[in-house]
């Protein structure tokens, strides 16, 4: 059965499962690389002052969290950070941000997780003084900004095989790159510090790339597989163990989902309630006691979060329900004047995952040139590249977007309140014009039926360790029908069930079903039909298989033909 998940995956050789740093791509072919390297070397030997500016998300603080420690490690003495707060200065190196950046007097900035778009910051920056080394992994747009260096994999000429990396997948190839152009020179030895161990920041390069939704081609599993190692070593950095904890999460047999969907939203709240600083701080922290109170605001901050999104999500139907969505909508845009900024990236999920579609959810963001602008954040599914689309709207109707930037999944843009009409008109047509209609009919995909054997603790785990599993590498999923021994409601919205796993009855298994309706809560039929994951529950130190339910149809077992769909 796992030669079949594995192969239902791409995966043909014993060479694809080969999860050691070793066989991580060599940089050699990352264009820049080499100068890169070379530039920031050289601003470590003449110990000057380097600044990071990141972006403001889980990406952006693990890699300004991972270029500074590594930074640190490599004898850098002057070496400070900036992230922008999202209410006041925007996305990425604007100008803005440079002026602020000025204060703390670098000689070089270093932007991580943003940049390749920063035109006029980056003409900012070098009209100052300051040189300019950006570090990203956003798609560019035809014009690159005009940096000392630049390194992304997604840049025009650069042949490097792993366009998925990550920003702070990124970063830590640079600062790879900055340790072989340092042993070359004698630094370590000048200095008389020991050449550092870059495979114990690895917890920060797993968590940026499983919280940025990145596909989970091999490299950025081998990046994943080793950095869970870590955290399950307990010689992980504090911050993220204390992120795992209060999110009552086991450090010791961490996961990617865990990493995806209690760590990275709380270090994510920073960014969207108030300043990511305080995420950065906590990623940071060399002890236990620090981090631990830094992530307890953090998750105070995710309460909140989920409290204003649940607001959000109420308005949010009531307006679905009088656009009357028909099936010729492909893609959505709403707007409300009250909703918050920082949060309508997770409500623009929420909502394309319940109507399979693109969607944009717009916020106010204050005026410009005494003109009301609102900040988008965009959400797409798999057959729909949203920046892509964005780039038609922007080529064929240039008086409507100001700014946008992203990637296949995920983008943000900025538009004038008054053109929201015609840019919900122009997306439409824009999504319609490179879409095909049957990525819009939603499906489940199912590597099959498990026999009664297979759903036993000791094949939860192999699945467990047979990861990790993410975007574009997704988690087994399975079908089958079950006889219901009994059921029982949680919290007034799950449904908790002992199923048979066999014609007898004798081998039972739990299962349960999040956040189901009140018609599938007060079923009281007598078989089950499921499509599932197979779990690992753990519950005061013990250890049991259990369902996560998917999907699920009571009623009598389908034909064996049939499936859910």
């Amino acid at each position: 059965m796992l030669q079949q998940v594995y192969a239902s995956r791409g995966l043909s050789t014993d060479q694809d499962l080969q999860l050691g740093l070793e066989a991580l791509l060599p940089p050699d072919t990352m264009l820049n690389l080499p100068e890169a390297a070379a530039l920031l070397a050289s601003h470590i030997e003449a110990n000057n002052r380097i600044v990071v500016v990141a972006d403001f998300d889980a990406d952006g603080a693990t890699s300004c969290a991972l270029m500074l420690l590594g930074l640190k490690m490599m004898g850098c003495s002057h070496v400070d950070f900036l992230v922008p707060n999202r209410f006041d200065f925007g996305y990425g190196l604007t100008p803005e941000i440079v002026t602020l950046a000025k204060d703390k007097q670098p000689d070089l900035l270093i932007t991580v997780d943003n940049g390749i778009s920063s035109i006029e910051g980056v003409a900012l920056a070098r009209q100052l003084g300051m040189q300019v080394l950006v570090t990203d992994h956003h798609l560019p747009a035809e014009q690159l900004p005009e940096a000392d260096v630049i390194i992304n994999p997604n840049q025009p000429g650069c042949p490097f095989p792993g366009k998925a990396l990550a920003g702070v997948g990124v970063a830590f190839y640079l600062l790879a790159a900055l340790r072989t152009q340092l042993r070359s020179s004698g630094w370590f030895g000048i200095r008389g510090i020991p050449e550092p161990n870059l495979a114990l920041l690895l917890d920060l390069v797993a968590l940026g790339t499983v919280a940025d939704v990145v596909p989970l081609e091999r490299n950025n599993r081998i990046l994943v597989k080793n950095g869970l190692q870590l955290i399950r070593s307990g010689r992980g950095r504090p911050g993220i163990r204390a992120l795992l904890e209060v999110a009552n999460r086991n450090p010791a047999s961490v996961t990617a989902t865990d990493l995806g969907f209690a760590a990275g939203p709380r270090l994510n709240a920073a960014g969207r309630l108030d300043d990511m600083s305080l995420g950065i701080r906590c990623l940071l922290a060399d002890d236990e006691m620090t981090a631990r109170a830094l992530a307890l605001e953090l998750d105070t901050m995710n309460k909140d979060r989920r409290v204003i999104e649940s607001d959000m999500r109420d308005e949010a139907t009531r307006i679905l329900q009088d656009m009357q969505i028909t099936p010729e909508h492909y893609g959505l845009c709403l707007y409300n004047p009250g909703w918050h900024q920082g949060v309508i990236g997770i409500l623009a999920s929420r909502i394309k995952e319940s109507l399979h579609r693109p969607v944009i959810i717009f916020a106010d963001a204050g005026e410009e040139d005494g003109a009301g602008v609102l900040k988008g954040s965009a959400r797409s599914i798999n057959g729909v590249h949203i920046r892509d689309v964005l780039d038609r709207v922007a080529t064929r109707h240039p008086e409507i977007l100001q700014r946008f930037g992203g990637h296949a999944m995920a983008a943000g843009l900025t538009i004038r309140l008054d053109k929201l009409a015609a840019f919900n008109e122009a997306f439409d047509a824009a999504v319609h014009a490179m879409a095909e209609p049957d990525v819009f009919n939603p499906s489940l995909l199912s590597d099959g039926e498990l026999q009664p054997e297979c759903l036993s603790l000791d094949f939860a785990m192999t699945l467990r360790e047979a990861g990790p599993w993410g975007q574009h590498f997704p988690e087994p999923l399975f079908t089958g029908s079950f006889r219901v021994i009994s059921r029982r409601i949680l919290a007034d919205k799950h449904l908790k069930l002992v199923l048979a796993a066999d014609k007898q009855g004798r081998q039972l298994i739990d299962a349960i079903a999040f956040n189901q309706t009140p018609r599938i809560l007060d079923s009281q039929a007598e078989f089950v039909t499921l499509a599932y994951r197979l779990a690992v529950n753990e519950f005061r130190g013990e250890y049991n298989a259990q369902l996560v339910v998917e999907q699920l149809e009571f009623g009598n077992p389908p034909a064996p033909d049939n499936a859910i769909s």
